[in-house]
């Protein structure tokens, strides 16, 4: 038996997806338009759906400043972190609060029952479930198009509203649209933007063990000073890992991949957990790809972690239900998530506070949240779905403000190329801001513009939130009194980004935090299991997607080396940004001053276009804080 069925085999037995139908394909330009079917009372009368409610926490300012207080080092409840009964306590919806909620939703024929203390699931016949939240469901079939297959969803023609009596207990409505949102934030280099006519690229750096796009855990431990840890013994040993992920993968691959680079890991390190009946058999189109590589990444450099990843499908409510499983199970120190949508996409049902107050509760309770920021540069939305003309834009969930977003850089290094029978070489003279214009002499040399040469808008994402305003902790602190990190500032008449319209001096909450390498071209090979093309080795892949798994990984270590969960980072990181300000290199973080994502450049300090920069693992291992 070859090795790709084997793989496929090991897949099935583990998941039970013997013949089961593939995961849903994930939105890109090329999803063709859905059709709209009509309402979904009449056409399915006797299903049945469900939707998750959204519970309003008591005090939620109080669960926010007690956040910041748990993670100052000089505070004194520095790091007395929370257990999910604590926090529930403190801050959950009284008793009766619930009880009014059930009671009401019940009111209208439906089936509830309490999933967490914050959470309600709310079953019944699609007319019953338009009746308590005041919509009228559509369904809409998508067609075949290419690998994808054909699917289905059901979303509300007008925005839901809770009914009156519990209106003000209710934070958001998740489940009414069942459309897939979420992409997943890898990429590979395209053969002309990459290893031309078979041409290997050399790195020209020293800092690396292997090439230029066939990268592993061990360069980006050695680049990122990540080795003298494991020399002392840190590994991970004693702490857990969590993925969350929209597609099913080959856990196989990973063992593989790990076994490849050197590493011994063990066998049983890995727990998979379904979430809303799981994603479906692992395909390419649905995006198991991106699980195979964050379960590689950031188990490969914490080899001695064990490992949770949680499985759910391509939905607002499946993604807002694995958050909570993995907050609430409190199992987890770290956690990474490598899918996103443009932060606007659902402002009508309460999804993104929601999902705030769960991360929230993630930080109190000691956990670390880590998300990809997005590999369209400063133009979160466009490529994806085939718009060129839109406004700037930032991915979500890294914009939440309780959750570190992971950002890219290219590395140093001749690239080269051979375009029209000829040999052309770029050379990036030091790490920079991942952004594609840098191989706008590869397509001029192809008489192409940047977008039929396919590199507009492609980088790392960052930019300024237009939902969340700018935290406490992104400031940069001068003689003359603390001012926000530079965000987007609009004129006076207000700047359109994709139909939402910033006010004027806006000050929003800038992406990403930190960064580490990302370009595809400087990228990392990965082990993987195509539905399409079976079992292979590939190379030349990158992504945020792969540094958000990368910092899940490493904060592990330092969570090891700590003796302690750290919970979100980013108010120890940003108080690191402010100390080191001014002074010369050879800190815990190094700024990338060079290279932009097409709108912003990289700086001294903090830009939205790398966020502090790059870090030097063991050096941050011994400041305060981690």
């Amino acid at each position: 038996m070859n090795r790709s069925l084997r793989n496929y085999f090991a897949a099935a037995m583990i998941f039970g997806v013997t013949g089961a139908q593939a995961g849903i394909p994930y939105p890109t330009a090329a999803t063709p338009k859905a059709i709209d079917r009509g309402l979904m009372k009449s056409l399915a009368s006797s299903s049945e759906i469900s939707v998750t409610v959204a519970l309003r926490p008591r005090d939620p300012n109080g669960a926010e400043e007690l956040l910041s207080a748990l993670t100052t080092p000089d505070d004194p409840q520095f790091h007395k972190f929370l257990t999910p009964q604590q926090f529930a306590a403190k801050f959950g919806p009284s008793a009766a609060d619930v009880a009014k909620v059930i009671a009401t939703l019940k009111g209208y024929g439906l089936r509830v029952e309490q999933a967490t203390p914050f959470t309600l699931r709310a079953t019944g016949t699609p007319a019953k479930i338009e009746s308590a939240f005041h919509v009228s469901l559509h369904q809409f079939d998508v067609p075949a198009q290419g690998g994808a297959a054909a699917y289905s969803y059901h979303a509300p023609a007008t925005p839901p509203t809770a009914p009156d009596a519990v209106a003000g207990l209710i934070s958001g409505i998740v489940g009414l649209d069942t459309k897939p949102h979420f992409r997943p934030h890898v990429q590979k280099a395209p053969a002309e933007l990459s290893a031309v006519e078979g041409q290997q690229q050399q790195s020209g750096n020293p800092s690396l063990i292997n090439p230029l796009g066939s990268l592993t855990v061990a360069d980006f431990a050695q680049y990122y000073d990540v080795k003298p840890l494991y020399a002392a013994g840190v590994a991970g040993n004693g702490r857990t890992l969590g993925i969350i992920t929209l597609a099913n993968f080959t856990p196989s691959d990973a063992f593989h991949y790990w076994t490849r680079v050197g590493l011994a890991v063990a066998s049983n390190r890995m727990t998979l957990v379904n979430i809303d009946g799981g994603p479906g058999a692992p395909s390419d189109v649905s995006g198991s790809d991106e699980t195979t590589l964050d379960v590689e990444q950031s188990g490969g450099l914490a080899p001695g972690a064990r490992m949770i990843v949680y499985l759910a499908p391509n939905t607002n409510q499946a993604f807002f239900d694995a958050f909570a499983k993995a907050v609430n199970d409190n199992t987890a120190d770290t956690v990474s998530v490598s899918w996103g949508a443009w932060e606007g996409f659902d402002q009508s049902t309460g999804f993104t506070n929601s999902l705030h107050s769960l991360l929230v509760q993630a930080a109190v309770q000691g956990q670390s949240f880590f998300a990809a920021a997005g590999d369209d540069g400063a133009y979160d939305v466009d490529r994806a779905i085939g718009v060129q003309a839109g406004g700037v834009t930032v991915d979500y969930p890294a914009s939440d403000p309780a959750i570190t977003a992971a950002g890219g850089t290219t590395l140093a290094g001749k690239q080269a190329f051979t375009v029209n029978g000829r040999p052309l070489v770029i050379n990036v003279a030091k790490e920079r801001v991942w952004g594609w214009d840098y191989l706008d002499p590869v397509c001029k040399k192809r008489k192409l513009d940047p977008i039929d040469c396919g590199i507009f808008s492609v980088g790392g994402g960052g930019g300024v939130s237009i939902v969340f305003g700018i935290p406490d902790y992104q400031t940069v602190t001068k003689r003359k009194g603390a001012v926000p990190i530079p965000g987007i500032k609009t004129s006076a008449k207000g700047e359109t980004v994709q139909g939402a319209r910033l006010p004027a001096g806006f000050q929003g909450r800038n992406v990403p935090d930190i960064s580490a390498n990302a370009d595809p071209n400087t990228g990392y090979s990965m082990d993987y299991t195509s539905n399409i093309h079976g079992f292979r080795t590939t190379t030349f892949n990158g992504g945020t997607s792969f540094v958000a798994p990368q910092f899940n990984g490493v904060t592990a270590l330092l969570c090891q080396k700590a003796n302690s969960r750290l919970g979100l980072i980013n108010n120890p990181l940003y108080s690191l940004v402010r100390a080191n300000a001014g002074k010369k290199a050879g800190g815990p973080i190094r700024s990338i001053a060079t290279g932009d994502n097409w709108f912003y450049k990289g700086a001294q300090g903090y830009s939205p276009a790398a966020g502090a920069g790059v870090l030097d693992v063991t050096k941050l291992a011994t400041e305060p804080g981690f």
